[in-house]
Parts: C-alpha cells; structure tokens; sequence
C-alpha cells in the first residue's frame, strides 16, 4: 500500500505550478502595449529616446524576455526627441510601427505629432524598419492608433484643439495615409477629464465588442495627476466610426485610482486577445499616491470580462493576489 501511494505523492510534488500574474510586469513601462501573433507576445513601451521590444510566449515571465532596441531617432529632423506611446500593429502581412515624436529643438505640444515604419519582416525584431514617416493629420497631436472595422481602416488620435485635446477620427487610405476629413468623437467635458491643471483625453484604444459594438477606451486628465483615469466610449454595431453621433461616453472611468489595489493614476491602455479567445488589458499605473508622471509607472495586465456585448472591467488587479495567466 506505501509503494503504491509514494510513486503519487511524488508525482503530485513534482506537477508543476501554473502560472500566475503578479502586477506589475516590470517596475517600469509608460505607455504599454501588447500584440500576440500565433502564440508570441511582443511588448513595447515608452523609452523616450528609442523604441525597443520584448518577445515572449508566457506573459508571466516578461522580465526575463531580452529587450532588443529596433529603431533610435535621427539627430534632427520632425521626430527626433521625445518617442513616446509606441504601437505595434500587424497589418496586410507586415509590421507597422506608430509612434509620437517631437521636433528637434522644439519639444512642445505644437510640434508634436505621430509617425510610422513598415518592417515587411516575419518579426519585427529582425530586418529592417522603413520610415514612412509623418501622418498628415489635421491638427498637432499625439497617441495614434488604428483598427480596421467593416472592411475599412481608421486612425484616431488626441489632437491639442485650443486650449484641451481631443479624441479625432479619421479614414486610412493605407497604413501611412489618411484620407477625407476627421472627425472629433470626444472632448474632455467630465469634471473626472478636467483634474491636474489640464483638459485632457488621450490615449485612444479600440475594442470590437463579441456583437459587433465599437469601443473606445481613452485616458483623461494629466497624467501627473492621482485623477488620471480610464473612459470608455460606444458605437452601435453596424455604425459608421466617422459619424460623431454614433459615439456615446460612460459617464465614469471604467479603471480609476484604486489604493486597495494599489493602483494610482491607471492609464493608457491597449487589448490583446490569447489563443485561447479571451479578452485582456494592459495599462500603467504607479503604486502610490502623488507619484506623477514618470518612468516609475509601470505596466499592468488583467482580463476583461464580457457581458454580453458589454466588457467588465471590474475585478482583482493581480497586485495583491496573483491572477490566473492568460489562457
């Protein structure tokens, strides 16, 4: 009876634990982002000087995915200072990278604005990175990103408009260039978007509900701020994305300053999905309050539950206990 229960409980000891997540993923990375292709995880974040990525199949261990730089700026020039907010895309079978830059000599919201490069390489580690430079939108701005929704891509971002910023839309002729006119979906008129001296939204993100709905997800507020926070937007599915009408704002930040989770000022965000079908958000947050906005928030990731065609965001944030690992 020993012999036979002993082989078990030796098995049992050496079954290996699942993996689980414990937030942050790294102590620092402004401005994350996350795309799988296949079974691989690729992640960036904002480095200020360069754009760098990390590769890994088990998101649980993305400290320990080496961290290879693909593009550094040039010396002069319209996007030589200040990379942030960078997003990597898989398009039409190639790599497309967007990120916001400043101008050399000019590190100021007026000289701000969103670029590209193709990489037509299986990674986007290797080969090389071919500038297709600025996108020619209407107004200064930052935090680009694109999605495609009934056979038609789009481009948003947050455009300095006056004295706030705005969430503008626009059609995609390709993945450089716009085409028609743009459309301001969101402008900062929530006591919640107005708190740390500025009125902002920024940080646009798009989620394509199970039913079709359109989400926009968004950051509000200045970012130096504790009330720096995450809204959401919807649009019916079935509408047109350039039609401002369609677009509805939650009256509250679906992610918010939570000090029992410790997270403080939850921002800019982004959605990847796991071979497994389910939804996740990736985010920045710093662990205590009046931290600002620095390279000391650092990302976050948890699941993101779907009601129906409504996500829930609700739920643990894996600081204080571990997740269960995207599946």
């Amino acid at each position: 009876m020993i012999r036979a229960i002993l082989p078990l409980a030796l098995l049992a000891l050496a079954a290996p634990v699942a993996a689980q997540v414990h937030n942050p993923l790294l102590e620092s990375g402004p401005d994350p982002w996350i795309v799988r292709d296949g079974k691989t995880y690729y992640y960036m974040n904002t480095q200020g000087n360069r754009l760098a990525i990390r590769k890994t199949r088990d998101l649980t261990r993305l400290a320990d995915a080496p961290e290879v730089t693909v593009w550094t700026p040039p010396t002069s020039g319209p996007n030589a200072q200040s990379i942030w907010a960078p997003e990597l895309h898989r398009i039409g079978g190639r790599w497309y990278l967007y990120y916001t830059a400043a101008a050399a000599g000019h590190d100021d919201d007026a000289h701000r604005g969103i670029f590209v490069l193709e990489n037509s390489g299986r990674d986007p580690m290797r080969g090389p990175w071919v500038d297709r430079g600025k996108l020619k939108t209407q107004l200064t701005g930052i935090d680009g990103t694109t999605f495609a929704y009934r056979g038609r891509r789009y481009f948003v971002y947050s455009a300095y408009d006056g004295p706030d910023s705005a969430l503008r839309i626009v059609a995609m002729a390709n993945p450089w260039t716009l085409t028609g006119a743009e459309t301001t979906i969101a402008r900062p008129d929530r006591a919640w978007e107005r708190q740390g001296g500025r009125q902002i939204v920024e940080g646009p993100e798009f989620l394509q509900g199970p039913r079709g709905t359109l989400y926009l997800t968004y950051s509000g507020s200045a970012c130096w701020s504790d009330g720096y926070a995450i809204g959401l937007l919807r649009a019916p599915a079935g509408t047109d994305p350039l039609d401002a009408a369609a677009w509805r704002k939650a009256p509250d930040p679906i992610l918010a300053t939570n000090p029992e989770q410790r997270i403080f000022a939850p921002g800019h965000n982004g959605f990847f999905t796991t071979p497994g079908g389910e939804t996740w958000i990736v985010y920045h947050a710093n662990p205590d309050a009046g931290m600002g906005c620095t390279a000391r928030r650092s990302p976050r990731i948890q699941r993101v539950r779907w009601r129906g065609a409504v996500p829930d965001f609700t739920g643990p944030a894996g600081v204080i206990a571990p997740l269960a690992s995207p599946r």
